[in-house]
């Protein structure tokens, strides 16, 4: 642990855990002190400094308009200046992924009502007003991953072609999309579920964390091994108080385009987890291979609390 020695407080580092979930990068630890406080550390290359301080200074501020986000408890350089760290409060409870498939459909869809109303607090925060316009950030996301499959003969299909085609025909959905503070991977792993039924938000730290349109922080499902209709539904609910604008269904649409497009380029790369053709194959299905916008897991309605446990979906 030579690497974080120099950290202030590191004298009262009683336990120091590594801790393995989650996507490779960053190093990451539970740490409990010699007064039984626990705090999640993080660890990364100096070479990103600029990045990850702006970052901190964005969770101390949503942190301070009452987002539940874990308290920022210290940030700085370690390592002799080879690494920075970053300090925050340890939550207990169960991530959101674990949790799902022990809850009945209705509790799903609470859960997800609850989910969407953090994601309008997180939403609260406006993007500068310099910031460069989405649809020109996004569409160069989109012009990589066409680049991407045209440099690669072995993926290359009719799917793909329809789906490139699909994004260029369809681009102007972006026009109208305002910015503000996004999560940038909003997924059910960083949903953390507290013993009292809270909920508190993590690992911000994602490439994707910045300023965007905010119904980007709703696509994240297409890249989890097990779609939950209740909870997802009920998310979105939870985000627009009610039923959402016929426009957010176009505009989700269009991410999973892309989505399917990365998928389909990059098959392992991007999750490392499951075959990238499992992920546009659902896409497809929840499309209808792009003809309709509102997918076919939606829920209209807050199923019955009378209703069994249901079983997850692919």
């Amino acid at each position: 642990m030579k690497h974080i020695h120099d950290i202030p407080g590191y004298d009262t580092f009683a336990k120091i855990e590594p801790i393995t979930k989650g996507w490779p990068g960053d190093k990451k630890y539970c740490i409990e002190t010699t007064a039984n406080r626990r705090m999640m550390l993080r660890v990364s290359d100096i070479s990103g400094l600029a990045g990850k301080q702006a970052e901190y200074e964005l969770m101390e501020r949503i942190y301070g308009l009452g987002v539940p986000v874990p308290q920022p408890l210290g940030f700085g350089m370690c390592d002799g200046g080879k690494s920075m760290y970053a300090l925050s409060e340890w939550v207990d409870g169960q991530d959101a992924d674990t949790l799902l498939p022990h809850l009945s459909p209705a509790a799903q869809y609470a859960l997800g009502i609850k989910t969407g109303a953090v994601l309008q607090k997180i939403h609260a925060l406006p993007a500068p007003e310099s910031s460069e316009p989405w649809h020109m950030r996004f569409h160069r996301k989109v012009q990589y991953w066409v680049d991407e499959y045209r440099a690669n003969p072995q993926v290359h299909s009719e799917l793909g072609e329809m789906i490139i085609g699909y994004l260029a025909s369809h681009s102007d959905v972006l026009d109208s999309c305002i910015q503000t503070f996004i999560h940038g991977d909003y997924n059910i792993e960083n949903i953390i579920v507290t013993s009292n039924g809270e909920i508190r938000v993590i690992d911000f730290s994602g490439y994707n964390t910045s300023y965007g349109d905010p119904w980007w922080d709703m696509h994240n499902m297409a890249w989890m091994p097990t779609m939950y209709p209740h909870f997802y539904s009920g998310q979105i609910k939870g985000a627009f108080n009610g039923a959402p604008p016929k426009h957010f269904w176009q505009v989700l649409t269009y991410y999973f385009a892309y989505d399917a497009l990365a998928a389909l380029t990059d098959p392992y790369g991007l999750n490392g987890i499951e075959d990238g053709t499992d992920i546009v194959n659902n896409i497809l299905q929840w499309t209808n291979h792009f003809k309709g916008t509102v997918p076919t897991w939606y829920v209209q309605d807050m199923p019955s609390q009378t209703q069994p446990k249901g079983e997850p979906v692919k």
